[in-house]
């Protein structure tokens, strides 16, 4: 299953496969509300002058073109009739007609979801069943990019279905005027404009998990990397239960994956060394400046949000009763003491590495500057303001302060570029 954050991101995404759904920590949604302004595309309008001049009767009209995505009315039928609307559109030829009603339903049959009228939705639900199965195949090396990829044009495709739905333009526009591909095709939208838009109906930890995505996206993109999946586990759990929820909650739970994607089994269990040897796996450095950069981004709480990173554990359980033997594993309710044990587990396993000032200026001086000392350190982190807790370069402990990893990196960075400690008064 896509790994959730067990024990540490590390070993929960080696630990367990990709946590395909899990429908106990999903919010279920009623089902969808109708709303306003439901309409026709101009080929169904093209459809129905050809049946209207057939002797089709608008009630019969009206059933083949509603369904449960969409609830066409009557009038719609009757403005088309009636020339009130859509004059422009010319009536379909007879071929086309017969074969949308040799054709119709033309339906999903799990879902009910028609396949050219739902285009978008299904591929949405498609593309990310294929990213969970992807990230669950046995033998891939870079199942994480593989996921990212496609999980990104899964949310793309279900950010359109949206906005169309609710009669947003999600076409790029310059000057008013829509952009276009070199073949001719409009210029929609990418992710990133999807959930940055005021018309975005996603929470702010499901947005922070897709721009976290797409940031590693941009890094990988066209690039060899050595193996991320241990590191983004949580993420990517977060990202398929985030999806589940959203398509639930925008479009219906009728279309939640739970049903097609079930728990994944496990078929190994971890022993010290190899534990040892996920937790000090090093990632590449771009990887790991982009992942920093962006938490050191958010407030704790954001980080925390399970709709960011969704962290869970694990226990095996054993049961004294027959009907309850086959019970494997035991989730832990957030809220209570259990999960509040299992909490500051998670803290001290992922605990990053954390220096003293003195640690930090031998650390520089062992990287070739020798003249660097603890005034200049505290020069130099006075100037950049380095002990503002929201810049995230280090944490105050009891009467100490240490710092963390990314603080040396910005000090080797700036004396780097020639910084000069300032003179002593």
């Amino acid at each position: 299953m896509i790994a959730p954050e067990g024990i540490s991101e590390s070993v929960s995404s080696q630990s367990a496969q990709l946590c395909d759904i899990d429908p106990s920590k999903i919010r279920v949604e009623g089902s969808m509300a109708r709303r306003p302004g439901n309409t026709l595309e101009k080929w169904e309008v093209a459809l129905v002058k050809t049946m209207l001049a057939r002797k089709f009767v608008p009630q019969d009209i009206q059933a083949y073109f509603s369904r449960p995505t969409r609830s066409i009315n009557h009038a719609r039928i009757s403005e088309i009739r009636d020339g009130a609307k859509h004059k422009a559109i010319k009536a379909a030829l007879d071929d086309d007609l017969d074969a949308f009603l040799d054709s119709w339903p033309n339906v999903d049959p799990n879902t009910g979801l028609h396949l050219q009228g739902d285009e978008l939705l299904i591929k949405a639900r498609e593309a990310m069943i294929a990213a969970v199965h992807t990230f669950n195949s046995a033998g891939l090396y870079f199942r994480a990019e593989l996921f990212i990829i496609t999980a990104i044009i899964a949310w793309t495709y279900l950010m359109h279905a949206y906005y169309k739905r609710e009669g947003v333009d999600y076409r790029h526009k310059r000057a008013g005027i829509v952009e276009r591909t070199p073949s001719g095709a409009d210029k929609y939208w990418e992710l990133s404009q999807c959930v940055t838009t005021g018309a975005c109906p996603l929470e702010a930890g499901v947005v922070n998990n897709l721009k976290f995505l797409i940031e590693i996206r941009n890094e990988i993109e066209h690039r060899s990397t050595s193996r991320i999946d241990d590191a983004l586990g949580a993420k990517l759990q977060a990202c398929c239960i985030n999806f589940n929820d959203a398509i639930k909650q925008l479009f219906g739970r009728q279309f939640a994956l739970e049903k097609r994607l079930p728990i994944a089994l496990q078929f190994v269990t971890f022993d010290g060394v190899q534990r040892k040897s996920l937790l000090g796996a090093d990632l590449p450095a771009n990887i790991s400046t982009a992942i920093d950069d962006f938490h050191n981004a958010l407030t704790v709480d954001e980080q925390k949000d399970p709709k960011f990173r969704f962290r869970i554990a694990f226990v095996p359980k054993l049961s004294g009763k027959a009907s309850k033997s086959d019970l494997a594993v035991e989730f832990v309710k957030a809220g209570s003491p259990e999960a509040e044990a299992v909490e500051r587990v998670l803290i001290k396993e992922t605990e990053r590495p954390k220096f003293l000032p003195s640690q930090i200026v031998t650390k520089v001086r062992e990287a070739g500057f020798g003249a660097f000392n603890m005034y200049d350190h505290s020069k130099l982190s006075a100037q950049l303001d380095a002990r503002n807790p929201g810049k995230g370069y280090g944490v105050q402990v009891a009467n100490s302060w240490y710092w963390y990893e990314g603080w040396l990196e910005k000090v080797l960075e700036k004396i780097a570029e020639g910084w000069v400690r300032p003179a002593k008064a």
